[in-house]
């Protein structure tokens, strides 16, 4: 603690050391409020005895200043230090639903801030180096303050600090080495980018150098409050920049962040809440005793009943509640609201559900605090399944209750995984999703579509499930099935080994006889030894029918695309595929088309472009994040045409077609136009379960009382809409001739 004469109260507030010759302690506060275009001037004798006859007190009234119209009474009982500029003040209220004020300052502690028109500031016991913009109201604060080094949530240094000090949020990993740096403008992509892509230094370098771009490091901003904000009830507020129609009630502790909000997607921060180090995005909602702490949120997310979101990123469009997030990088449209439910350590790629118990967590088996876990997107634990780290995991693997004892690596999609305790097995049932739950998929691909409010859709995201990823996962999925039904019939004497003992040569010898549909592989015991970390084999349930129902997902997810794309640029079979025979040979269609591709916070793309990105990155030819992010927007401008050659590129392998000889379009109609059919149907009979379950049925009175619950299959509004959306493409691609 230190002692200091009173004159000097509210004043140099950036020390001299940082400043240069041409710059004072106003400068940079006068450079924020240009935009206000107030006239301020001096203060009469007379105005000055009437503020202090209305209990108002000043060190040096002198650099107290006003704007006109004002009405000098609405200001009472409030003191000032430093420069102090208020706008103008009228005998009016202004309010926020149903909470009134007058406009004026009343109760307050004011030092060295700028007020704009027509705002309301009550009972604010110290309130320091702030703007407050038009229309605002503050009300009962006990502490709202900003430092001359304030970086309002951003991982930079301001002149003469060290690194020590910067921001940094420790995702994917606890050891920190996957540690990224959040900038205001940040997206999903940018962490995902920056965190995975650890191999290439010079990369690292340029990223931390673009984000500390991003901010002025000159010391002397001040805090920001937008206009139309509401402030009330807090107790410490500290170098926290609001944008506007921001609403904050009841918050314990916000320290170091940026808000962003405006008219269209106004954010909102509720009682008990204690947020340090971080960024919210547009829309955001934290509500209810949540605890955050150098983390980073998405647009339109939510924290909600006392989360705990720690060193994260959540992406668009999520909801934590009740539960813990640490060290995780989450993608869009993540759920998770189960108060006994962790989430350490991860990288869960978006469109996923933790469910109630669910222990996704390091728990230091590595001999360290480094292990990891890998999800693609549609990722759902089950109730109370708990998992071994190092783990990975394909695209929409649903996890079945247990504990898994061992570490895994499930590289087949859409599949069931379930434990089996009494034998000690773990069994993978193949293309699960499709062969039972179409109404899960489907749906999920309507809601993420429908529930995608943000106003900013700055982030891509693809919500198909089957997109470019998938369809590579699928063709992998193939050929794995195939390569484990040879290996498990030569190892049970089905099938004598073939001279050539090659891989692809299994690989050949197991697709014929899925493909004949060979009863061989009925009597199988398929088993894999390179998905669990275990001396026992994982089994393969329902390989036949798995190896048919990609098939099928394959057609229809294809086609659906391409129908699409042709309706959308007005093509024929014939000029579409001219089309893709073109892009497929251009430059950067050819990059598009390369795989693997990797989901980049939520938008999907070939890895081969991203590593174009990475080299001019490294080389100079990319300069700032502002430059990345207009690549992620070039690929995605081309995205429809990249998804739809790739289909068609899949479809010609799954049907084997080349230029001799070429994909045979009526037959793929007449297959998609009975998967069309097929699919409507199927996801009708998951639904109907519901409805006709006997045991579901227990719990009701009567019938008429089951309906006036649940209602009526017959009224069930998605899936009308499911059977309207098969109409429509049986209609699409019957309109086009072959």
């Amino acid at each position: 603690m230190k002692r200091e004469p009173i004159n000097t109260y509210g004043y140099n507030f950036v020390p001299n050391e940082f400043l240069e010759d041409s710059r004072d302690e106003y400068t940079l506060r006068n450079k924020q409020i240009e935009h206000w275009d107030n006239r301020w001037r001096s203060l009469r004798d007379d105005e000055i005895l009437f503020l202090e006859t209305l209990g108002n007190t000043s060190a040096s009234w002198d650099h107290v200043y006003v704007e006109d119209p004002i009405d000098l009474s609405l200001i009472r009982n409030s003191s000032f230090y430093g420069l102090v500029r208020i706008g103008s003040l009228q005998p009016s209220t202004i309010s926020y639903h149903d909470f009134v004020l007058p406009e004026g300052i009343r109760d307050s502690h004011i030092v060295s801030c700028d007020i704009n028109r027509h705002c309301a500031i009550y009972k604010i016991a110290y309130l320091s180096h702030y703007q407050i913009d038009t229309m605002c109201m503050l009300h009962r604060i006990d502490e709202m303050d900003t430092t001359n080094h304030s970086k309002f949530g951003n991982g930079v240094i301001k002149d003469g600090e060290s690194e020590e000090v910067r921001v940094k949020l420790s995702i994917m990993n606890e050891n920190e080495n996957r540690a990224i740096h959040p900038f205001v403008s940040m997206r999903c992509a940018d962490a995902a980018l920056w965190g995975t892509y650890r191999e290439y230094p010079e990369l690292q370098k340029k990223l931390l150098e673009f984000t500390g771009a991003t901010v002025d490091r000159r010391r002397g901003y001040y805090g920001y409050v937008g206009p139309h904000s509401v402030i009330k009830s807090c107790r410490i507020i500290k170098d926290v920049a609001f944008g506007s129609h921001v609403y904050v009630k009841g918050a314990n502790k916000l320290k170091n962040l940026t808000i962003r909000s405006d008219e269209n997607a106004p954010s909102q921060i509720g009682e008990g809440v204690e947020l340090v180090n971080g960024i919210l995005g547009y829309g955001t909602r934290v509500f209810y005793g949540v605890k955050a702490v150098c983390f980073m949120l998405g647009d339109n997310s939510n924290l909600k009943y006392g989360a705990r979101l720690l060193h994260s990123f959540l992406g668009e469009n999520s909801t934590v509640s009740c539960c813990e997030v640490l060290n995780s990088l989450v993608y869009p449209f993540h759920e998770q609201h189960h108060n006994n439910s962790f989430l350490i350590a991860a990288m869960i790629q978006g469109q996923s559900n933790m469910a109630a118990g669910a222990n996704i967590g390091s728990n230091h088996n590595t001999r360290g605090a480094d292990g990891e876990l890998k999800a693609k997107r549609g990722f759902w634990p089950a109730l109370s399944s708990s998992l071994k780290y190092n783990c990975s995991f394909a695209s929409f693997s649903l996890i079945t209750k247990g504990s898994y004892p061992n570490e895994l690596k499930v590289p087949i999609p859409f599949s069931m995984i379930s434990y089996n305790e009494a034998k000690r097995v773990l069994n993978v049932m193949p293309a699960y999703w499709w062969m039972y739950n179409r109404y899960a998929l489907e749906r999920n691909e309507w809601k993420f579509g429908n529930r995608d409010r943000r106003y900013y859709k700055k982030q891509h995201i693809e919500t198909s499930y089957i997109s470019l990823d998938t369809i590579e996962e699928i063709l992998d999925a193939l050929e794995y099935l195939s390569y484990h039904v040879a290996l498990s019939a030569i190892r049970e004497g089905m099938l004598d080994p073939p001279p050539d003992n090659s891989r692809e040569r299994l690989v050949e010898i197991g697709s014929q006889l899925l493909e004949s549909s060979s009863p061989m592989v009925n009597e199988l015991h398929v088993v894999s030894y390179d998905i669990e970390r275990s001396k026992r084999g994982t089994r393969l349930l329902k390989v036949q029918q798995g190896y048919n129902a990609y098939k099928e997902m394959l057609i229809f997810g294809c086609m659906q695309s391409i129908v699409e794309y042709m309706v959308a640029h007005s093509l024929s079979f014939e000029t579409f595929e001219r089309e893709a025979s073109s892009y497929s040979e251009s430059p950067f269609g050819s990059r598009a088309l390369k795989g693997p591709s990797v989901n980049l916070g939520g938008q999907i793309v070939s890895e081969a472009l991203v590593l174009d990105l990475i080299d001019d990155i490294e080389n100079g030819r990319v300069s700032d994040w502002d430059e990345i992010h207009q690549r992620y927007d070039l690929w995605n401008s081309s995205f429809g045409k990249t998804k739809a050659v790739k289909s068609y590129q899949a479809l010609c392998t799954l049907y084997k077609a080349d230029e001799e000889n070429p994909l045979e379009w009526k037959s793929v109609i007449a297959t998609f136009i009975e998967l069309c059919t097929e699919n409507a149907r199927q996801i009708r009979l998951t639904r109907e379960k519901d409805f006709h379950e006997v045991f579901r049925s227990s719990v009701y009175r009567s019938e008429k009382e089951k309906i006036s619950v649940l209602g009526s299959i017959e009224d069930d509004s998605f899936i009308i809409r499911s059977q309207q959306r098969m109409n429509q493409l049986i209609t699409r691609v019957s309109d086009f001739s072959c």
